[in-house]
């Protein structure tokens, strides 16, 4: 690797647009054939390639060459912030404030809730004062950032996401009729507010020893009678991925949806939700911040989470993105200043100009990028290209489609 010396130097007479190689992480959960079939990347050991991350996070930095030599994003963006992510970028947040995935979720992932802003950089303080090593299992804020998030579908993607509204989650464990948990579903009657459905999400949390285990008995024996039902089928399908687990009841109180290709979603801070099975691209800020709520084996700390979890309902038809259409180009709002993305499709020498460091992902179809010094690059499908923040105006073309995570 290259050191901070010798990359400033090799900036002097620095290129425009830089291709990425990216890292794959091998998480359990994720597919053996979804990345190789939408962008021909190879899997000789079959193992999972869940995610593909574009970005200099720690944890899976992307490598550029910067004068023929391999270097670390993070290292080229270290050696002159000012001008490679943008000067008001490196004030506000001093890195790339944002991490893009792609994700091939072919088992469900834990259900999770992200803490607010404030919330990381005080719990983050904390454990840092109470000496909790960062890798500890039992550790809950890795970092003291936030990290919401957007999915953009490209294939069928099922996830849930929010609250469902008090009455609806009332409603489906009334019918469920365990005697273990009739109180706490009365008290929630009773309590059809943000006050009463935080005593009840907690509550159903906590539960465990033979009430725990009675519970999801009887939750399954009525899922298989009424297996008919998608909802109910989804509960059977999770209980085959994560049997026993107490976020199995997690689909009768959050809302489930499945996205369709071209289809995008938000999850802000202190959101319940959890990705169940599809491929899609992500963005998020820059964290890895994350409180769980059910459907994993690991560490779950309930307090916690519920002191950070916003028990809103959220209206089904408020949950997808709608894009703001702008020559053909589809851009995503977005109400945090972490990130901005962008989608494009038949791009014939569209103009873009950089305010920030940017990478592209070409989709479906080759991506050509030129700069008016006569520099290009043209990537295929499945690859990315990360380009400073002072590299200015530059055109892009391809006969598909390509994503831009920008700040």
């Amino acid at each position: 690797m290259k050191s901070a010396l010798e990359i400033r130097k090799a900036m002097t007479t620095s290129s425009r647009f830089y291709r990425m190689h990216n890292v794959i992480q091998d998480y359990a959960w994720g597919s053996t054939t979804s990345i190789g079939q939408l962008f021909g990347i190879e899997n000789p050991e079959g193992k999972p390639q869940a995610e593909i991350w574009m970005g200099a996070h720690q944890n899976g930095c992307s490598q550029i060459e910067v004068d023929g030599k391999p270097t670390l994003l993070s290292d080229f963006i270290e050696a002159d912030k000012a001008n490679l992510i943008g000067a008001d970028t490196a004030e506000t947040f001093g890195e790339l404030p944002y991490l893009f995935k792609v994700l091939a979720a072919e088992k469900a992932l834990s259900i999770q809730v992200h803490p607010s802003k404030a919330q990381a950089e005080a719990g983050f303080a904390k454990e840092e004062e109470q000496g909790v090593p960062r890798t500890a299992g039992n550790r809950n804020y890795k970092d003291p950032n936030h990290k919401p998030e957007l999915v953009y579908a490209l294939t069928p993607y099922q996830a849930m996401n929010g609250f469902r509204e008090f009455g609806q989650i009332v409603s489906y464990f009334r019918a469920l009729e365990i005697e273990e948990i009739h109180a706490l579903v009365a008290a929630l009657e009773a309590n059809q507010n943000e006050q009463g459905l935080e005593g009840f999400f907690e509550a159903m949390l906590s539960l465990d020893g033979e009430a725990k285990e009675s519970s999801v008995a009887k939750l399954l024996a009525y899922a298989d009678a009424h297996k008919d039902e998608e909802l109910f089928a989804l509960i059977l399908d999770l209980a085959e991925q994560y049997p026993g687990d107490i976020g199995l009841f997690a689909p009768l109180m959050l809302n489930t949806l499945t996205l369709q290709p071209g289809e995008a979603m938000f999850l802000d801070a202190c959101t319940p939700h959890a990705y169940i099975k599809g491929t899609g691209l992500e963005i998020m800020a820059n964290s890895d911040n994350v409180l769980r709520a059910g459907l994993t084996p690991k560490y779950m700390d309930v307090p916690e989470l519920v002191a950070c979890t916003r028990c809103q309902p959220m209206p089904f038809d408020t949950l997808l993105l709608a894009p703001q259409t702008e020559n053909g180009a589809l851009h995503y709002p977005i109400p945090v200043p972490d990130f901005k993305f962008s989608v494009y499709q038949q791009a014939d020498n569209v103009e873009l100009e950089t305010s920030s460091a940017e990478i592209l992902l070409a989709v479906d179809a080759p991506l050509t990028v030129a700069h008016i010094d006569g520099e290009s690059v043209t990537i295929g499908k499945g690859e990315s290209v990360f380009i400073p923040a002072n590299t200015g105006a530059y055109l892009a073309s391809s006969e598909g489609k390509f994503a831009r995570a920008y700040n």
